[in-house]
This record gives C-alpha cells, sequence and structure tokens, in this order.
C-alpha cells in the first residue's frame, strides 16, 4: 500500500515497466492501442494495426534480437544437454529427440516475445533511425557553405 498525496491509501499495486513491455510482448500486443495485432505471422511483424493503423514498418527491430537469444539459448540448453548426458548417460538419439525441438521452440518463440518488446519500447520511447528526418522536420539547406 502507499500513502497519496490526500492522505488517503490505495491498494494498487505498481507494475515495473519492464514487466509490463514484457507482458505486451508476449500476448503480441499492439503498443498504442492493446489489440493483439502485432504479428502476421509466427515472427514475421504485420504492416500496420489493424485496429489503430499504427504502422510497424516504421519500427528498426534489426537481427540484434535474434543475435541475442541463439548465443543465450545456446548457452543454457549446451550446458544443459552436458549435465544430461552426465547424470542419465542416454543414447544419442534421446539427445535428439530432447534438445532439437526445444530448442527450435524456445527460439522461435523466445525471437517472437524479444521483437514484440523491441518494438514497444521503441514506441513508448519515440525512437527513430539515427540520421532520419521526421516529417515535420526541415532539411538543412545543403546549397550553402
Amino acid at each position: 500500500m502507499s500513502d497519496r498525496p490526500d492522505g488517503g491509501i490505495t491498494d494498487e499495486i505498481r507494475v515495473p515497466a519492464a514487466a509490463m513491455v514484457m507482458k505486451a510482448a508476449a500476448k503480441s500486443e499492439c503498443p498504442r492501442c492493446g489489440a493483439r495485432t502485432m504479428f502476421r505471422s509466427f515472427v514475421n511483424f504485420a504492416d500496420r494495426c489493424a485496429a489503430c493503423g499504427l504502422d510497424y514498418s516504421r519500427f528498426n527491430v534489426g537481427d540484434g534480437p535474434a543475435a541475442f537469444l541463439t548465443l543465450a539459448i545456446g548457452t543454457v540448453l549446451a550446458v544443459a544437454a552436458i549435465l544430461f548426458d552426465q547424470a542419465v548417460h542416454p543414447p544419442f538419439w534421446v539427445h535428439f529427440l530432447i534438445w532439437v525441438p526445444l530448442t527450435i521452440v524456445m527460439v522461435v518463440y523466445g525471437l517472437r516475445v524479444a521483437k514484440g518488446a523491441l518494438l514497444t519500447v521503441e514506441y513508448r520511447r519515440d525512437a527513430h533511425e539515427a540520421g532520419s528526418i521526421d516529417v515535420g522536420d526541415k532539411r538543412p539547406d545543403d546549397s550553402k557553405p
């Protein structure tokens, strides 16, 4: 509970911004209106939100989430596979049945969440490409020295 400036007490719990971003990303919610319209396929963004018209193509998510997830998930699963092998000593086909599908699921779902989180943060922070000029901005006159 927290005290309000007017002396009253509220029962609301403050949720950290990072948790809200991850929740919105996991649900594929549009950062503007909250509709679940962010993706057209499992890891490809829709062109725009069907509910509010937000243009998703203006955001540059890039390959950062893919590279990070590949390294992070690969490390975790490699350590888990080594520990599992040392503890149980299963045949190779058991490793194949466990780790290949688990890797695919974790990378694809993780990529979806990471890309959604990055797009949400870019929208909330009003991020722009370096050197880009907004429609309302004027270009500098290059003819002057």
